[in-house]
């Protein structure tokens, strides 16, 4: 019995793809710390931390890394990392509908 080709996914994910411009990988978090210092705030009951520091993490060559950034990079380069979110988002769903259509058509 033939199999009837899998429906591709479309102009959508081609149309949603284009407008991106720059992409990067990893993460942006915000965090608050304390620091080494034995009589600092940061070490009071209850603490308050310092920071937040911005840092950016990603993985090169399979080992993390990660740089600081400054509120005005953050904010500057929030689309990029947006941008690569939704790459992700549309490559796990380009993958699942993938998956799908070979199960049907293989069973």
């Amino acid at each position: 019995m033939p199999h009837r080709p899998p429906e591709a996914p479309g102009p959508r994910f081609t149309a949603q793809l284009t407008g991106l411009d720059y992409a990067l990988p990893g993460t942006l978090a915000r965090r608050f710390m304390r620091c080494g210092k034995t009589n600092c705030r940061c070490k009071a009951d209850p603490p308050t931390l310092h920071g937040p520091y911005l840092h950016w993490t990603r993985t090169v060559a399979g080992k993390t890394v990660t740089r600081s950034l400054t509120p005005d990079q953050a904010r500057r380069y929030q689309t990029w990392f947006d941008n690569a979110r939704r790459i992700r988002d549309l490559l796990s769903e380009l993958e699942a509908r993938s998956l799908r259509a070979f199960e049907d058509a293989e069973g």
